[in-house]
C-alpha cells in the first residue's frame, strides 16, 4: 500500500515538535511519504529527511501551501483519504473495509488546528480513535496498526545507517560499514 500522511495546519510556533512526531511515528509504522500543509516549516522538513537518511527507508516529506489541492491531487491519482478526528467511525470497526477498499493508495490526514469542515467531506473516511481528547500521534499510531493489523512492527528500512539490536537491557545501535558489515557503534548496560 502507498501511504501517505498529510499533516494538516501546522504553525511553526506551535506545532514543530509534535509535526515531526506525527511524520516519525506515520514512517516507523508504515507510511511512504508526508505532506505538511500550513506554514512552511523547514526545520520539520530537514528534521524527518535527517532520521531517514541515517534509519533507512525512503521517507519524501514536503511543503504544500494548500491541502485542498494537495487532497484533490491525491485523489485524481486514485488515492482515498481518511481523515483521524474524534468524530468519525470507531477505528476498529471502518479498519478492514479501509484496507480492501482504499486499492492500495491511501491519505491520511492528521490535523493541527481546528479542522476546516470541507476536510470532513472530502474525505472518504472520518476515523476515531476512542472518541476521547488524545495526541494527534497515538491516533496515527494506533490507526496505522490497525490498518496494518501489527505487520508495520517487523517493517524493515533498506539502505540504514544506523540500527538498533533489540535485547532487554542495555543500548546497542549499530552503523552500516560501508560493505554492508555492521559495527557497534553505541553499547551502555543500563541497570534498571
Amino acid at each position: 500500500m502507498k501511504l501517505v500522511v498529510l499533516r494538516l495546519g501546522h504553525r511553526k510556533a506551535r506545532d514543530k515538535r509534535i509535526t515531526t512526531h506525527v511524520f516519525l511515528a506515520g514512517r516507523a509504522l508504515g507510511a511512504d511519504a508526508g505532506v505538511l500543509c500550513g506554514e512552511n516549516d523547514e526545520a520539520v522538513l530537514k528534521s524527518v529527511s535527517g532520521v531517514a537518511g541515517n534509519w533507512g527507508g525512503r521517507f519524501p516529506v514536503k511543503h504544500s501551501p494548500s491541502y485542498r489541492k494537495t487532497l484533490s491531487g491525491l485523489k485524481r491519482r486514485g488515492f482515498r483519504v481518511a481523515h483521524l478526528t474524534m468524530y468519525g467511525e470507531r477505528v476498529e470497526a471502518v479498519a478492514p473495509a479501509i484496507r480492501r477498499k482504499a486499492r492500495g493508495r491511501l491519505c491520511v490526514v492528521v490535523g493541527a488546528e481546528k479542522v476546516p469542515g470541507d476536510v470532513y467531506r472530502l474525505s472518504d473516511w472520518n476515523v476515531a480513535v476512542t472518541g476521547q481528547p488524545h495526541s494527534e500521534v497515538a491516533a496515527l499510531a494506533i490507526f496505522l496498526h490497525e490498518l496494518f493489523g501489527g505487520k508495520e512492527l517487523a517493517k524493515k528500512f533498506a539502505g540504514a545507517r544506523l540500527s538498533i539490536v533489540p535485547q532487554a537491557r542495555g543500548k546497542k545501535v549499530l552503523a552500516a560499514k560501508p560493505r554492508g558489515n555492521q559495527k557497534r557503534i553505541y553499547s551502555r548496560n543500563a541497570q534498571l
